[in-house]
């Protein structure tokens, strides 16, 4: 089993609805969705490696536990009851070296801070990666700062060099773009620019390698 920890966006907010449809899978239910109909597009293909890691956004990318389930999940409890709820910068759809995803319009503190916090506060229960593993991240092509990152954390996407993303497609050709673009653009309509809070703290697990990613349990910030 693998664990991650990741934001993904309240039941109750229209984001989960029309994201998880667009991946064509609900990471709270496991539920199988129709996805929309793309002119000429198999969408299906396009959005198979993120639906299955789910709707999110990674806080602590995916590891194997050094430790147990019960451990983490005390440790991941008590960061998210000293945790304040905070607000969520708008979101926007960009393009990201040809992958589409949600970013976060302005920069929050709060949200780094968060993200930080999962980052070392829980890395005890994370098992060194493999020499497998950590090849394929391919660290030649990494900054030395990267590398270290990698080696000392298990991924170099963290502190400064980690930016909120929610990935909705693989990386698309240009005439896949032109017809993606505008389908999830109206699809998202005004729904990623809504105000919303962070109120959680996701715990995500993948039960086998190759398996779809759930979410376990929703953590209530308390602090």
């Amino acid at each position: 089993m693998r664990v991650a920890l990741y934001w993904a966006p309240r039941l109750d907010d229209p984001l989960h609805t029309l994201g998880s449809t667009w991946l064509g899978r609900d990471a709270e239910t496991g539920a199988t969705l129709p996805q929309p109909a793309l002119p000429g597009i198999n969408l299906a293909e396009l959005t198979a490696e993120a639906r299955g890691y789910g709707l999110h956004a990674t806080l602590k990318p995916p590891f194997r536990l050094a430790t147990t389930w019960r451990e983490l999940r005390e440790d991941a409890m008590a960061l998210a009851a000293s945790t304040r709820p905070f607000v969520l910068p708008p979101l926007e759809l960009a393009d990201h070296h040809g992958f589409l995803a949600l970013f976060e319009s302005g920069k929050s503190a709060d949200l780094q801070a968060f993200c930080d916090a999962c980052v070392t506060g829980l890395d005890r229960h994370r098992a060194p990666p493999t020499e497998a593993e950590i090849a394929r991240r391919n660290p030649a092509r990494m900054t030395p700062r990267q590398r270290d990152y990698l080696h000392q954390w298990g991924y170099h996407y963290v502190f400064e060099e980690w930016w909120f993303h929610v990935t909705l497609t693989r990386r698309l050709s240009s005439e896949e773009y032109e017809v993606v673009w505008p389908a999830l653009t109206q699809h998202l309509g005004d729904v990623p620019a809504q105000p919303r809070r962070v109120t959680e703290l996701c715990l995500f697990t993948q039960a086998a390698p190759g398996a779809p990613f759930l979410i376990a349990e929703r953590l209530p910030l308390l602090g």
